[in-house]
C-alpha cells in the first residue's frame, strides 16, 4: 500500500494533534504557521485519507479504578480460519482488554488487559481468557510500573 506524501507542515499538523488532540483549529494553525482556513482543510484531507484515524481521550486508569494491567500471551490450539475468527470475535467483546495483537514467538496473540486488582484478573482469566475458542496456554505478566503508555507515534521517518 503506498503511503501518502506528507509534508513538513502536514508532520507538524500530525505531531501538535498527538500531543493535544483539543487544540482549536486556530491554536493548531498559529503553532504550524499558517492561517486556519488551509490549516483546517490539511486536518480534514489528514482525516479523509485515514492518516488521522480518531481523536480519543486517556483516562487515568488508576483514578477510575483499574489499578493492575496485565500483559497475556495466548497460545491457540490449531491455526484454523473457523478458530481463529471465532477467537477474534470473543476477544472484541471483552471490555476488559485494551489491545490484541497477532504476535510472532512463542505466543500467538498478546493482549493487554485492564483491571481493578488481582482478584479481577483472577475472575476475567477462569470467566472468560480460559474458555476463549481454542486456547491452549495462557501465560501472564504483571505490569509492576509504567514508565510510558500511550506514547506519540515517531514521524521523523515521513520526512522527505
Amino acid at each position: 500500500m503506498p503511503r501518502l506524501k506528507l509534508d513538513a507542515i502536514d508532520r507538524r499538523i500530525l505531531a501538535a494533534l498527538q500531543r493535544d488532540a483539543r487544540l482549536t483549529n486556530v491554536q493548531l494553525a498559529e503553532e504550524v504557521g499558517l492561517s486556519p482556513s488551509p490549516c483546517l482543510r490539511r486536518v480534514r484531507l489528514l482525516e479523509e485519507s485515514g492518516v488521522i484515524d480518531s481523536y480519543r481521550t486517556l483516562l487515568s486508569r488508576e483514578k477510575i479504578g483499574l489499578g493492575l494491567t496485565v500483559f497475556v500471551s495466548v497460545k491457540v490450539e490449531r491455526h484454523r480460519d473457523d478458530t481463529a475468527a471465532m477467537f477474534r470475535e470473543a476477544v472484541l467483546a471483552l471490555p476488559e482488554l485494551i489491545s490484541c495483537h497477532l504476535v510472532s514467538g512463542e505466543a500467538d496473540f498478546l493482549l493487554q488487559v485492564a483491571v481493578p486488582d488481582l482478584a479481577g484478573y483472577e475472575q476475567l482469566l477462569i470467566g472468560k481468557l480460559l474458555k476463549l475458542p481454542g486456547v491452549s496456554d495462557i501465560r501472564s505478566n504483571f505490569a509492576i510500573q509504567t514508565v510510558k503508555a500511550y506514547g506519540p507515534l515517531p514521524l521523523a521517518h515521513l520526512e522527505a
